[in-house]
């Protein structure tokens, strides 16, 4: 779910962190939802008072929650709890200092497919680009990393499977922690069927 609240102004503001004053407004963390409730202007009612949301509130949200995970990615990295290379995943796993995968969701298939086959038990967050990981990990790209237990971890889960609901790809059934069969299985079901 994603906060919101109503700014003195009136505007509409998303509280991804949950930490800003005031009575927060709730909904379920996706694209689709928030877009209606801005339609339909359901802010102001819940709120009970006037509320404006803009047209780009939804993409602002995206924008937060793409942001939150960047910044918990380079916590991690920064206190020695994540490392990014095939190797270097490899080499935690082996040693079981991973507690999350990391994968490009524009890196091959069969790289991600590698990646899940080492740690079939850990969950994979699929859903930052190449160039978002590498921006984490003070890189150009990358597409294979990972985070170790910890809290950060577990936050890093929280808002990733948030990212999820805002990105292109969830309309095609991309959830964090699916495998490459499933997918295809549910893209099969609505038509879009991908290989």
């Amino acid at each position: 779910m994603v906060r919101f609240v109503v700014a003195p102004d009136g505007s509409v503001v998303p509280d991804v962190a949950c930490r800003l004053p005031g009575r927060g407004l709730w909904l379920t963390a996706r694209r689709d939802i928030v877009q209606a409730a801005v339609a339909k202007r359901l802010f102001g009612r819940a709120a009970r008072e006037p509320a404006t949301a803009s047209g780009e509130l939804v993409d602002r949200v995206e924008f937060l929650l793409r942001q939150r995970c960047l910044d918990l990615i380079g916590l991690a990295r920064r206190s020695g709890k994540a490392v990014a290379g095939y190797e270097k995943v490899r080499a935690a796993l082996r040693d079981g200092e991973a507690a999350v995968l990391l994968a490009a969701a524009d890196g091959g298939e069969s790289g991600r497919e590698k990646v899940r086959a080492a740690g079939s038990t850990l969950p994979l967050v699929d859903v930052l680009s190449a160039a978002e990981l590498g921006a984490a990990f003070g890189r150009e790209h990358v597409v294979h990393a990972m985070v170790g237990p910890g809290r950060l971890a577990k936050a890093l889960l929280v808002d990733a499977a948030r990212l999820v609901g805002f990105r292109a790809a969830a309309a095609t059934g991309f959830e964090i922690g699916r495998g490459r069969q499933q997918r295809r299985r549910r893209n099969a079901n609505d038509g879009t069927g991908s290989r």
